[in-house]
């Protein structure tokens, strides 16, 4: 799990300052839309949606942003068509990349993505080629300065989760993707609050490249999560705590 938990940490601290210039709150915004679109505006009915406000107000945005998301898709105020696209290829050095967007035209982020890839080094695939090597998983983070593995084992473990670990300065807690929203909410109420959550694609193996070949996958992955149509990038790229990726 390291490599996805040092994605996820990376990921997050660039989200936060995404945020300052609003590219994040767009993509939470198109996420927010369409999961009300298709399972409805009410988060206790609507799995998808529940996540996905999650995420919003675990990154600091305003109630009102939420709200009017939810409406352009539920149809009570006007809003973009958006559609699920994934796309599947390999990194330098042969790494695993899966990229699911969201976007209200097929043919521009199709070769948005297949641009990303061909400059970064990668090759985009067919559909299937490497989805196998990944399983989706609920992932929380909680900031191991201020808990320890036992308490969070023992309080996730009782509220539903598989497993608990330390991963470098987190302690992360894996969920099946079902279990998810109720172990969040039971580990809020015990008072533990998470740096990170989300349900993410998980690889069940990692594969490790020497410094320079991590350095050139991880630009190339950082690339692709930045296209405004991109909501995540899930890779099997083992990056070891201690890499520095400015380094």
């Amino acid at each position: 799990m390291s490599g996805h938990s040092k994605w996820a940490t990376i990921r997050h601290k660039k989200g936060a300052a995404d945020a300052k210039r609003g590219k994040l709150f767009s993509k939470l915004i198109k996420e927010i839309t369409v999961a009300a679109r298709e399972g409805g505006g009410d988060e206790e009915s609507n799995p998808r949606l529940r996540t996905a406000v999650l995420k919003a107000k675990s990154s600091n945005m305003p109630k009102d942003n939420i709200e009017r998301a939810v409406k352009k898709g539920t149809g009570d105020l006007e809003g973009s068509d958006y559609v699920d696209m994934t796309y599947e290829g390999y990194g330098p050095g042969g790494v695993a990349i899966m990229v699911e967007c969201l976007t209200d035209n097929r043919n521009r982020t199709a070769a948005d993505v297949r641009s990303i890839f061909n400059k970064g080094g990668g090759n985009l695939g067919e559909n299937g080629c490497v989805s196998f090597l990944f399983s989706r998983k609920g992932i929380i983070q909680y900031d191991a300065a201020e808990y320890t593995e036992d308490q969070v084992l023992e309080q996730a473990l009782e509220a539903g989760a598989d497993d608990v670990s330390t991963q470098g300065e987190s302690i992360e807690v894996i969920t099946e993707p079902e279990e998810f929203q109720s172990v969040v909410s039971a580990m809020q109420q015990a008072g533990f609050e998470h740096s990170y959550a989300d349900v993410a694609r998980v690889p069940e193996a990692t594969v490790s490249l020497d410094e320079d070949g991590t350095r050139k996958a991880l630009k190339l992955i950082e690339a692709l999560d930045d296209h405004d149509d991109v909501q995540n990038v899930s890779t099997n790229l083992d990056i070891p705590d201690d890499f520095d990726p400015e380094g």
